[in-house]
């Protein structure tokens, strides 16, 4: 259905019309969810370079572009390159909608994990505070991106061996994911044994 429709928009509107564009960068979501990585960068950068070239570089249409980017490179293990594309993802999100909307915080929460994944423990933590502060701020404690973050936070103080800190976010996971999505949901249970493990080690 794409490629018919990719065909019909460059013949009638033109390569680097933004319509045209967005059914690139649909093809680039659907490659991504394919599991074909090198196809859906080779879409993701026609789509960039056309929504600089249209809309300049701050435009929000190009900045998604660039966050689906920092993405794929994440999941591929390019941590260099999705450091690169999450700190222009966040300078221009910070700038275009401030540093309290979702998908600026999203991002910092992102460069979080790309830190926690790098072993920049210390980064990934001032990442997770400032996204948690912010969706505490935007969505409320009990949301579960708030408590998303809370569980991040409780797996890097795990990390670096401050089980006390840990214990306590992840208490506060659990009620709230109790709370917001049931006792028997995956991430629910998860969080339980992530707290079962800390009492056995705390009992040792």
């Amino acid at each position: 259905m794409y490629q018919p429709a990719l065909a019909g928009k460059e013949k009638a509107l033109g390569l680097d019309h933004t319509s045209t564009l967005g059914t690139v960068n649909s093809i680039g979501n659907l490659y991504k969810d394919q599991g074909k990585p090198k196809e859906a960068e080779e879409m993701y950068q026609r789509a960039l370079a056309g929504y600089e070239k249209a809309l300049g570089p701050d435009h929000m249409s190009t900045l998604n572009i660039v966050n689906n980017l920092s993405l794929l490179f994440s999941n591929q293990g390019k941590l260099k390159e999705a450091e690169a594309m999450y700190q222009r993802a966040l300078a221009g999100y910070m700038k275009a909608l401030g540093p309290d909307h979702i998908s600026t915080l999203n991002t910092i929460n992102n460069l979080g994990n790309l830190y926690y994944d790098q072993g920049k423990l210390k980064a990934a933590g001032k990442m997770y505070q400032r996204s948690l502060a912010g969706y505490e701020k935007a969505l409320g404690p009990d949301h579960t991106c708030t408590l998303n973050t809370v569980n991040n936070l409780g797996n890097l103080y795990s990390d670096q061996g401050k089980p006390k800190e840990a214990k306590a976010m992840y208490q506060r996971a659990l009620a709230g994911y109790e709370k917001a999505l049931g006792p028997v949901h995956a991430r629910t249970r998860r969080i339980a044994e992530m707290l079962n493990a800390l009492s056995v080690v705390d009992r040792k």
